[in-house]
């Protein structure tokens, strides 16, 4: 069985777009990815064939997912589900900080 360790602190922080920028980690099956999203980033909708259980540590953002739109502030968790479009966008002026699993694995993002 493997068994990794990681420290957030030693992922450096790699960009997505300008505004958008995202460290990962990945199991076997799922993956667990941190992003952190300024105030002002270009919303880009798209969907993806993993399930997303994303969970807000800090900020607030306007989630729309399948048509709903979903205002998610600190200690707030939304589901997305595979295949469906969605997309957020950042509320007010603190960059958000979200923690997003992944299921199956991402592996691009480690």
């Amino acid at each position: 069985m493997d068994i990794h360790k990681i420290d957030w602190s030693q992922i450096p922080w790699t960009p997505v777009r300008p505004g958008v920028d995202r460290k990962g980690f990945s199991g076997n099956a799922a993956t667990v990815a941190l992003h952190r999203l300024m105030p002002g980033h270009e919303p880009k909708p798209h969907s993806h064939p993993h399930e997303q259980i994303a969970y807000i540590i800090s900020g607030t953002i306007r989630f729309f997912i399948g048509g709903q739109e979903h205002l998610v502030g600190p200690g707030g968790l939304v589901l997305i589900p595979s295949g469906v479009e969605h997309w957020g966008e950042v509320v007010g002026d603190e960059p958000v900080i979200n923690l997003d699993v992944f299921t199956p694995r991402r592996p691009e993002y480690s």
